[in-house]
Formats: structure tokens, C-alpha cells, sequence
């Protein structure tokens, strides 16, 4: 019996000793997080003067342009967050694809995919802009915190319910809020001098126009990276407004 425990003990020592010889574990580092550089909120004009074509066009036109490789590289190089909403009337901001973070080229692909995926069938009414404006901002502060933070706001009319654009532009630039603007030419052809006066402000604000969805998805691809990559001293001249 006594040789028994004897042998046992002997054993357990010998354990010990292994786990003390061990080489401690280390524990897996954790890949830092990619800080946000640009917080985007793209605002789709689902009104009533927005046929669901209309919709659909902008939809795809958004998708076609995020699959864009140099809008994928020029989106994860800004180290992007981007959130998709569509407006109608007052207090009508639906999110349709939540805060995402673009990190990698890849990832607006995924984007893309996610806007394909939508349901369709957004009915709209009225054409509320400085409330769309006003709503949009305020996603910045559920997630979408970031040094550089843009709307981008699509229509194809002019705002005919709630508050004055004008005075939501002016709201959220104090707070230092870019409002960029892609005005769809198929109704109101000087909807562009419009959004020039009404709608975009801050550094380096602009707002290019489109007629048709090859146009479209050319002037989306050419906002997105401008917002991305360039300095508000390099933004385009044309209807170029700093307030």
C-alpha cells in the first residue's frame, strides 16, 4: 500500500513539473479596429414623385456604383461608414441598410449585394427635404462618429412639405455636418441651381446632376470618391457652395 502511494505521489510531481515547465500561453492579439475616417448617410428620394422605377433606378444605380473598384478602394482607403435611408415626407426617414463599415475593398461589394437584396415597395407622398436633412443627421450619433461626416441626398424635385431646406442645411453644418446633393434632371431641369442655393453646405459641399442611369451611376461614382479622397480646396469649380 505504501509503495502504492509512494508511486503516486511521483506521478502527480512529475505532472507538476511539466506544467511548471510548460511555456506559458499566449493569449491571441486582437486585431485593432480600423477607426472610421468618413461616416456617410446616402438618402434615396422615395416620394411620390418617384415612381417605384425611379426607386429601383436609384437602387441599382447605387449598387452599380459601389462595385466600382476605384470606388471600393477610395471608400475603404477613407476608411468609410456608411449607412443606406430613403425619405418621402416629414419625419419619413426609413434606414434600409444600418451603419456598416467599409474597410476593405471588398466589403462595398458586400455593400452592393446587401442593396440588392432590399425589399422593394417603399411608397411614398410628399417631397420633405430639410426634414430628410435634419433626420439624417441625426444617425450620426448612433454610429456613425467619424472626424468627416456627409449626407448625400438624391431628388428629383424640389421639397414641397416640412421644414425650409435651406434652414435644416444651415442646422446641420454648425454642427460641422457636409450636405452633398445628386439632382436627377428628368423632371425639373434647373433642379441643380436649386440644390445649389437650397440644399448642399459645408467644406467643400457640391451637387452634380444626372439624367439617366448611365449618367447617374457616372455621377455617383464621381461623388463617392471625391468625398473620399479629395480636400475641399480640390473639389470641383462647378456648382461648388462653401457655407
Amino acid at each position: 500500500m505504501l509503495r502504492a502511494v509512494v508511486a503516486v505521489l511521483f506521478v502527480l510531481l512529475a505532472l507538476c513539473g511539466e506544467v511548471l515547465a510548460a511555456p506559458p500561453q499566449k493569449t491571441p492579439e486582437k486585431t485593432p479596429e480600423k477607426k472610421a475616417g468618413v461616416a456617410l448617410v446616402l438618402a434615396l428620394d422615395g416620394s411620390a414623385s418617384i415612381t417605384t422605377g425611379d426607386l429601383e433606378f436609384q437602387l441599382q444605380g447605387h449598387a452599380a456604383a459601389f462595385r466600382d473598384p476605384a470606388v471600393a478602394d477610395a471608400l475603404a482607403s477613407a476608411g468609410t461608414r456608411v449607412t443606406l435611408t430613403a425619405y418621402s415626407g416629414p419625419n419619413s426617414l426609413r434606414v434600409l441598410i444600418p451603419w456598416t463599415a467599409l474597410d476593405k475593398p471588398e466589403d462595398a461589394g458586400r455593400f452592393a449585394d446587401r442593396i440588392d437584396a432590399l425589399p422593394r415597395g417603399f411608397q411614398g407622398d410628399s417631397t420633405a427635404i430639410g426634414s430628410a436633412i435634419i433626420e439624417a443627421a441625426k444617425l450620426f450619433d448612433h454610429g456613425g462618429k467619424a472626424p468627416r461626416q456627409v449626407i448625400d441626398l438624391v431628388s428629383n424635385g424640389f421639397s414641397n412639405s416640412g421644414i425650409d431646406p435651406a434652414d435644416a442645411r444651415d442646422r446641420v453644418t454648425k454642427r460641422g455636418i457636409i450636405v452633398n446633393g445628386l439632382a436627377i434632371l428628368d423632371e425639373f431641369p434647373w433642379l441643380e441651381e436649386y440644390f445649389d442655393e437650397s440644399v448642399i453646405g459645408g467644406p467643400g459641399s457640391f451637387v452634380k446632376s444626372a439624367m439617366d442611369r448611365d449618367s447617374f451611376v457616372a455621377a455617383l461614382r464621381q461623388k463617392l470618391i471625391l468625398e473620399m479622397v479629395a480636400l475641399p480646396d480640390q473639389m470641383p469649380s462647378l456648382s461648388v457652395a462653401t457655407r
